[in-house]
């Protein structure tokens, strides 16, 4: 069954490459979705059986399928085998279902594209790449899935193709990630030189790995650290943390839908998901948690100012992603790996109704994306504008919706941690309190230029000479450049197919986050429970101390590693939440009292520029690439040195069939006279040799 949840959209994208273009849309509205909503109900049965699975001897449910063995030499094995376990089963439920809701929008957004086909061929590939991903049994099938989602979001990214903003997304976006896995293919040759596998579970007489990691007290700290480190390298490309995170605002060029999914969804949480599903080896260094603590926390609060200032409704919201998936590796950092899957989840609700409801706001306002040109659109999309506000508060934090509870859960874990030295969860809890604070402020922002205010999209002068966001104009969603319709058209609601996946999205926004809410209000946090067996837990910063200098520690039992979770102060924690609640609520309030007073107010200059980061790699270090490969290995190491080399040796050639050519003079007596020579030379050598 579980080859089966893979290869549905598979079979999906197959025929839409080779049928789709004859038999028309309708055709691949059918199978495009429908292959989706197989592998969904699929994952549905496995999960089911999940729950009803004994555990195994280390007390994780699991469910494994081995297709085919695919490498098998020597002691290196790699099955082309799934895993399904509390963890991937997460995964592939909410992957499928929002994938499923975000094929359905699509029919309707794409609509009338000639490149209908095309489009879905790829959606649907990208899906079989997923779920590859997700349900790899071990590090390189799941690296077979992390490369071709990549592959995926280029030809996504860059579907217009007559767009040259598209081209150069796409191949920003390839770059980045590709910097990132290399760093992942590091790490994962170095796990299998210090484990003899790259499995998850084991196979035959090999552990698997991360068995391995959690008991063995002979691999050194640094070779843990040094793993751990490669796998987050990896995990920055995918996940768009500092530095490899620029390339994901860009990927806006890409249709909505594509945003929606890939880079709200299901790719960009891929880092998380392989920090997870490898914590056993992250736990083992307190070093590199703490470095990817520090940089999710960064990385959070970077992304959050600039989302501030940006005036495209798509480019707030992959800031927002950006800043939220920091959050994400906050909380694997400071060792709540839990708290991280929860919120990817909860994320995965609310982010992509916020992107789908921006992709309604285009379609609506005649394909504009500039914040500047919209307002009061409540009048005229009421389900878009009810099912964002959904969205917009929960990803404020606003009290029971799913957002506050998973954001909440980070806050805490970091606040309490004790993986680090007395102080550091405090400052970081700090960053990612004014993080919340501030993406409350700029998600109401957004929400007010859009939907509240006077109408802006009248084609003024005084509105029109606004400055322009770096798109110049904004560009049109589907491919042509300019303001779209300004002047004379009335913004519209968008039809069924795209709002009834905003109503499902909506509710499992507020809904979504009740599976985790904490015992310290009233629940027990199934959520967590159910993700805990199969996910490591990291030693207090005290148990550091006595561990071997020369190697790392051994297991840690969950109960040792809890944090404090069972002996905190309750009512800290909910004096926590209290100020988490406070700065949502001062967050909407600022946001609401500025913007909806001054919607088009000047924001500071060096956010708008997304603090030049651009601008700094461009001249540090794409520049310098490019004029090193121009003025030093073309012109110096190709054309003089390569180029001269073989020009040269061609020139002898040349030089020395010069000197032969003159022996072909055309003239019969010259020949005869050469072969007359050359006959008495072989005579006179015989009658020498004779002679003698």
């Amino acid at each position: 069954m579980l080859k089966w949840i893979t290869l549905a959209p598979l079979v999906g994208a197959i025929l839409n490459g080779f049928l789709g273009k004859r038999l028309g849309e309708r055709f691949v509205s059918i199978v495009a979705p429908a292959s989706v909503f197989v592998s969904f109900v699929l994952a549905a049965l496995s999960f089911s059986g999940l729950l009803s699975k004994t555990p195994d001897a280390d007390g994780v449910r699991r469910v494994t399928e081995v297709w085919f063995t695919w490498l098998n030499v020597g002691t290196f094995r790699a099955d082309f085998g799934y895993l399904v376990d509390p963890l991937s089963g997460i995964y592939i439920l909410f992957i499928t279902f929002v994938g499923f809701l975000i094929h359905v929008y699509a029919t309707g957004y794409m609509k009338g594209d000639p490149g209908f086909y095309r489009f879905f061929t790829y959606l649907n590939l990208f899906m079989f790449m997923m779920l590859t991903l997700v349900l790899a049994d071990n590090l390189l099938l799941l690296f077979v899935g992390w490369e071709g989602v990549g592959l995926c979001s280029y030809l996504l990214i860059g579907y217009y193709i007559k767009k040259k903003e598209a081209g150069d997304a796409a191949k920003k976006a390839f770059i980045a990630n590709r910097v990132g896995d290399l760093s992942y293919s590091v790490g994962l040759f170095l796990i299998f030189a210090t484990f003899g596998s790259i499995s998850f579970v084991a196979k035959g007489d090999v552990a698997s790995f991360l068995s391995q990691a959690s008991t063995t007290t002979t691999v050194a700290a640094f070779t843990f650290t040094l793993i751990a480190l490669l796998l987050f390298g990896g995990a920055t490309g995918k996940s768009a943390q500092i530095p490899l995170f620029v390339w994901l605002p860009d990927a806006m060029a890409g249709p909505t839908p594509v945003s929606a999914l890939i880079h709200a969804a299901t790719m960009v949480t891929a880092g998380v998901y392989l920090i997870a599903r490898c914590s056993a080896v992250v736990v083992k260094s307190p070093t590199a948690m703490l470095v990817i603590a520090l940089i999710g926390a960064a990385t959070a609060i970077f992304a959050a100012s600039i989302g501030l200032a940006q005036n495209d409704i798509k480019k707030v919201l992959a800031y927002s992603t950006v800043s939220q998936l920091g959050y994400m590796f906050l909380a694997c950092g400071v060792g709540a790996f839990g708290a991280a899957i929860f919120h990817v989840m909860t994320h995965a609700f609310f982010k992509a109704l916020l992107f789908l409801g921006s992709g309604s706001v285009i379609h609506g306002m005649h394909h504009e994306q500039d914040m500047r040109y919209m307002g009061n659109l409540k009048k005229y999309m009421k389900v878009t504008w009810v099912t964002m506000m959904i969205g917009w508060l929960a990803i404020s934090g606003f009290p029971l919706l799913s957002g506050f509870f998973s954001k909440d859960e980070i806050l805490w874990k970091t606040y309490s941690t004790e993986v680090f030295p007395a102080g550091t969860g405090t400052l970081l809890w700090f960053v990612a309190a004014l993080t919340a604070l501030m993406t409350a402020i700029y998600m109401t922002r957004m929400m007010v230029m859009t939907f509240w205010g006077e109408e802006r999209y009248d084609g003024s002068p005084e509105i029109h000479g606004h400055g322009h966001d770096d798109h110049g104009h904004g560009h049109d969603d589907h491919g042509s450049h300019g303001h779209g319709h300004h002047g004379h058209f009335t913004p519209h609601e968008s039809p069924l197919s795209m709002v009834l996946p905003l109503v499902i999205l909506a509710a499992l926004s507020v809904a979504g986050g009740w599976v985790g809410i904490p015992a310290a209000m009233g629940g027990s946090n199934h959520f967590e429970h159910f993700l805990e067996p199969s996910l490591a837990h990291a030693q207090p910063a005290a148990a550091h101390g006595a561990a071997d200098a020369h190697g790392a520690t051994g297991a840690t039992t969950a109960a040792a590693a809890s944090h404090g979770a069972a002996t905190h102060d309750t009512s800290l924690e909910l004096g926590l939440t209290g100020v988490s609640v406070i700065l949502g609520f001062l967050g909407i309030a600022i946001g609401w009292f500025i913007f909806k007073k001054n919607p088009l107010k000047d924001m500071p200059d060096v956010l708008e520029n997304k603090w030049y980061v651009d601008e700094v790699y461009e001249d540090a270090i794409i520049n310098p690439i490019e004029n090193t490969s121009r003025n030093v290995l073309w012109k110096i190491v190709d054309v003089k040195w390569i180029d001269g080399y073989v020009n040269a040796l061609a020139g002898s050639f040349g030089a020395l069939a010069g000197i032969l050519r003159t022996t072909q003079t055309g003239f019969a007596r010259s020949y005869a006279a050469v072969i007359l020579a050359g006959a008495v030379v072989v005579i006179g050598y015989f009658i020498s040799v004779l002679a003698r």
